[in-house]
């Protein structure tokens, strides 16, 4: 096969708007594309891997069942964005039914995982450590990035004396993204939020709470870096509530774009480097002095609103680095 013919794996949700802009792109590129979800695996797409103790690699057929098929030794990159996990079949009962699941998934990412040579964006089992909320700060910390007095506690007393150093605004935040379920498939963000000291109580207790000195912006930059390339888009908040977490109110964000400082932009660069990963959408605060202050990474973060709001190529430098040096 020619190097023109490997193909990338674009493993994403079927709705998702990060993942079509770079297919787009890879097809102006006359990249192929196989794009499948993991929850179409097993019943929808067919993995057939083998592996002999001569060979280098795993070999075999990824087939999603509609005329369209890669040989996983062709393989040249793997876009991993927000699969879903496999769909096990109706008909077998629990506890078969998890026990085939997380057989499945674990197969389909292993052996993706095991493909000498393949570029990916990112791989799972790297963004999983990457998450990890308190090891960024370190991590950011070592890299050359200011980061927020933080305190991780479920003890208010620790609380009321964390408080008491800070002597300002704090706010608290979840250690562990997501959203909480609520009633009939609804979903509840856990937003970012100020908190009084005065009101600390025994409730703390109950599970750990994060608590970070809160930080003057004079704007927000979500920082999305794909391999040595960084993007910088603008958050500029006109509510309150924006202000606090921007996710809670769009309607009073103005975004735009700037240049990333080199010295900003080389210490996100190592803090890729330390996770062995290409990609992130990084949370900043410029303060009125002008000084960036990390908040976190996510190695999952979306980006596509930061293209779609600024015109900055991020799809293209995705599709660039899974297409590899020119052909």
């Amino acid at each position: 096969m020619t190097a023109a013919a490997r193909p990338v794996l674009v493993v994403a949700e079927r709705l998702d708007a990060s993942a079509d802009m770079v297919v787009d792109e890879l097809t102006k590129r006359d990249v192929p594309v196989l794009r499948f979800d993991v929850a179409a695996f097993p019943q929808q797409l067919t993995l057939t891997a083998g592996h002999a103790p001569a060979e280098w690699g795993w070999t075999g057929m990824l087939d999603d069942g509609r005329r369209t098929a890669a040989r996983l030794e062709d393989v040249r990159a793997v876009y991993w964005r927000r699969p879903g996990r496999p769909v096990i079949a109706d008909a077998v009962p629990e506890p078969y039914a998890t026990w085939a699941q997380n057989q499945a998934d674990a197969a389909l990412l292993n052996v993706l995982a095991a493909l000498p040579g393949a570029r990916w964006i990112n791989n799972p089992h790297h963004d999983r450590v990457a998450a990890h909320k308190p090891q960024q700060l370190v991590v950011a910390t070592c890299c050359g990035l200011r980061v927020p007095r933080s305190l991780i506690t479920n003890d208010p007393d620790a609380a009321r004396d964390f408080a008491k150093q800070v002597n300002g605004p704090l706010i608290c935040k979840p250690v562990l993204g997501g959203r909480l379920p609520v009633d009939e498939g609804r979903q509840l963000m856990v937003a970012t939020h100020y908190v009084d000291p005065a009101a600390f109580d025994d409730s703390i207790r109950t599970t750990a709470h994060y608590f970070q000195e809160a930080i003057e912006k004079a704007y927000e930059v979500r920082l999305v870096a794909v391999a040595d390339k960084v993007f910088g888009g603008t958050l500029h908040t006109s509510s309150e509530k924006a202000r606090t977490d921007w996710r809670t109110d769009y309607e009073h964000i103005t975004y735009g774009t700037l240049d990333v400082p080199e010295d900003v932009a080389a210490a996100v660069r190592r803090f890729l480097a330390y996770y062995g990963i290409v990609f992130g959408s990084f949370d900043f605060a410029v303060t009125p002095a002008g000084e960036w202050v990390f908040f976190e990474n996510n190695p999952a973060g979306t980006w596509a609103w930061v293209e779609n709001r600024t015109g900055l190529p991020i799809a293209a430098a995705h599709a660039d680095y899974l297409r590899g040096a020119r052909e």
